[in-house]
């Protein structure tokens, strides 16, 4: 197996000769919002003396006599390239004022445009996407802001570490085994990694301490806490849909850099704390009262980079595996307590029994849980104890009004279900406590309910009245 490992510029990755999208490649599926990102990351980055774009798989073979490169892994990225670039040449080459630039976008040309006259598309999602994108970046590079600087670092400084190999199932074998080892990295990790990149000089000392907590959970309680929690409380808020956490969704949470970001308005309180959090605790005082700050992070507040970032995960981590926890018992001498704090009679058995009644563990169940979860979370973020037990009644009949109404619980039908009835938007904008509180929700009558499998259920919406 004959493999070469280079890192190319994008400038240069375009120039390879008879680049080639084989047949049995995936449609183009990169839209408008892939392609802002990646702007965006040009954007952030556009200062650095290089920034890595991700890498390029080639199957390498002769092609009648030619030597033809296909692209079996960075079909997506490269298209995207292409695009950009092209656009750049349509808006910008005329009105560039650096010559190294002209002539490097002049040289460019022939060879993009040999490309999309040789390379065959037949696939209608295909062709939709690249005029789409295609069209986005004209609108993005025409604009003033988008200056020679950046092109420059777009195409020279811009990096795609390529592999070529010679045989296509050993591409494939390598490309799968690459997978296997990370590449294909779960939306966590690709999260740990921007932020690693956005550690300040002042904060690299504490890498190693920042991300301690973070090694020491298993990809699956990542992938829970930021899937199950962490995103479906940030989307709720805003009313947007939360169903499935994926690459594509990562945005929402970077946030930004202190040290880059201008002087907005809407920073300076994140500014503030996070100086004056250090500060506090770096003086002299806290070795004698051995007194910790923490910062005070909310569920819904703008993310900051970095060192925060790591510590935000490890406070909710912390905060919600003790609120979601499955392990309450209940008797009369010995209510639940959640983070310490006792709860009432009624709010305690409603926490025991969601934790012990027969139906619990089927998929819509499941889903329900979740929503109550997440509603009684984000209620603690907002308002601490205060009330806590009657947040809760009010949260379970919320929530578990969607399972009694509902024969079958779909994910579908629980994002549906939070964006039609939002507490999370109420609990949000709510001053006091008592705005949940006094929040009418209508009893369900026996006609209406459709699940016949949640009779302790049914027994505490007797119990409470909501039940007719």
């Amino acid at each position: 197996m004959s493999l070469d490992k280079t890192i190319l510029s994008v400038k240069q990755l375009l120039t390879l000769p008879n680049l080639g999208i084989p047949a049995y490649q995936r449609p183009y599926k990169w839209t408008q919002k892939n392609l802002n990102l990646l702007f965006n990351d040009l954007r952030e980055y556009r200062d650095k003396s290089a920034y890595r774009l991700g890498s390029v798989v080639f199957h390498q073979h002769s092609d009648q006599e030619k030597m033809q490169l296909d692209i079996v892994d960075g079909q997506q990225r490269t298209l995207t390239l292409l695009l950009i670039v092209q656009a750049i040449i349509e808006e910008k080459s005329a009105k560039l004022q650096r010559n190294n630039l002209k002539q490097t976008l002049s040289e460019l040309n022939p060879i993009l445009q040999d490309f999309m006259k040789r390379q065959y598309f037949s696939n209608v999602i295909t062709h939709k996407n690249l005029h789409e994108n295609y069209l986005a970046a004209k609108r993005i590079v025409s604009r003033s802001d988008f200056t020679e600087a950046d092109i420059d670092f777009l195409l020279n400084r811009c990096q795609i570490v390529i592999f070529v190999l010679d045989d296509v199932s050993e591409a494939f074998q390598f490309f799968d085994s690459q997978n296997a080892r990370g590449r294909d990295l779960e939306p966590h990790d690709l999260l740990k990694a921007y932020h690693l990149r956005e550690f300040t000089d002042v904060d690299n000392h504490l890498k190693a301490l920042s991300v301690a907590h973070w090694e020491g959970l298993n990809s699956d309680d990542l992938a829970r806490l930021f899937a199950n929690y962490l995103y479906r409380i940030r989307q709720w808020t805003r009313g947007k849909s939360a169903r499935y956490f994926g690459k594509n969704e990562i945005s929402i949470f970077k946030g930004v850099n202190l040290d880059q970001v201008g002087h907005y308005p809407y920073v300076e309180s994140l500014r503030i704390a996070h100086h004056y959090v250090d500060d506090y605790n770096n003086q002299y005082h806290r070795k004698i009262d051995h007194q910790i700050l923490d910062f005070p992070f909310h569920l819904d507040q703008m993310v900051i980079n970095g060192r925060r970032f790591f510590e935000m995960a490890k406070h909710y981590h912390q905060q919600i595996s003790a609120i979601v926890s499955k392990d309450y018992s209940f008797n009369d001498k010995h209510p639940v307590q959640i983070l310490g704090i006792t709860l009432e009679p009624l709010s305690s058995r409603i926490v025991n029994t969601l934790n012990s009644y027969s139906s619990r563990n089927r998929t819509g169940d499941r889903y329900i849980r979740v929503i109550f979860d997440c509603a009684v979370v984000f209620y603690l973020d907002k308002f601490g104890s205060e009330l806590l037990s009657q947040a809760i009644e009010k949260i379970f009949i919320w929530a578990y009004s969607c399972r009694l109404r509902q024969q079958v619980v779909q994910l579908a039908t629980i994002d549906n279900y939070v964006l039609q009835n939002n507490v999370f938007s109420l609990i949000k904008h709510a001053v006091t406590p008592n705005e949940l509180l006094v929040w009418s929700l209508e009893s369900i009558t026996v006609s209406e309910s459709r699940n016949k499998k949640g009779d302790e259920l049914i027994t505490l919406f007797k119990e409470m009245k909501y039940y007719e």
